[in-house]
């Protein structure tokens, strides 16, 4: 058990943290085959907490399960990425609309301007890691903004391998200095109660990182179909 700001983690959730960012990191690379004891001597811990973990990160598309065969950590699928960019950019966008209709004010919105600030001060540093850090709060902010739980749920079950193929092709793609515009957009629509055109800043910046998304991976053969 590890305890963090007074919460106590168990053993099970640390190990999806832990092989997450080996996952992401490309330690653990894909289409590698690891038993369940090679984890649990990696990560210093039983294999219990370990299969738990892996019985979680299948369920998030990372890997594969094999019954005696131990884990297989899975390719990047180009039509996962198209599906769940789809599902993502409805449910967002709804988010963004539903947020507008709030009545906002300042302080409500303060969390979500200032993942903004953070995005611009991790390119003026030219630190891609702490723009796409900011970038994924502003989305997990966006939807709590737009106040229906359900919609969290799903979102957060699909966020983790739109995290994976980001930072996979993080050093590929532009600057995303238009992308910090569309966020920046979203906001006064929504501090101006405008939903209509909330939700269309928002399914617009989303289709334009889904299609550079699956280019890069297309052309640099990062992927499985």
């Amino acid at each position: 058990m590890a305890t963090t700001g007074g919460k106590t983690k168990s053993n099970s959730v640390i190990a999806v943290e832990r092989l997450r960012e080996l996952i992401f990191s490309g330690e653990l690379p894909a289409g590698s085959d690891h038993l369940e004891s090679e984890l649990a001597t990696r990560l210093g811990m039983s294999r219990t907490p370990v299969r738990e973990a892996a019985l979680t990160l299948e369920g998030q598309g990372l890997l594969q399960v094999r019954a005696r065969k131990g884990v297989r950590i899975l390719p990047i699928s180009i039509k996962d990425m198209e599906e769940i960019y789809d599902v993502l950019s409805a449910l967002e966008s709804m988010a963004a609309a539903n947020a507008a209709g709030q009545g906002y004010g300042a302080n409500d919105l303060k969390e979500l301007e200032k993942t903004i600030t953070d995005m611009e001060a991790g390119l003026a540093a030219e630190n891609r890691e702490a723009w796409a850090d900011a970038d994924d709060r502003f989305h997990t902010e966006l939807v709590r903004l737009g106040g229906n739980s359900r919609v969290m749920a799903i979102v957060a079950r699909m966020v983790d391998q739109v995290r994976r193929a980001k930072s996979v092709t993080l050093h590929m793609r532009p600057l995303p200095l238009q992308s910090n515009r569309d966020h920046q957009q979203v906001v006064e629509a929504i501090k101006s109660g405008d939903a209509a055109r909330a939700r269309q800043i928002h399914a617009e910046h989303r289709a334009a990182a889904k299609d550079m998304l699956i280019n890069l991976l297309r052309q640099n053969r990062l992927h499985m179909l």
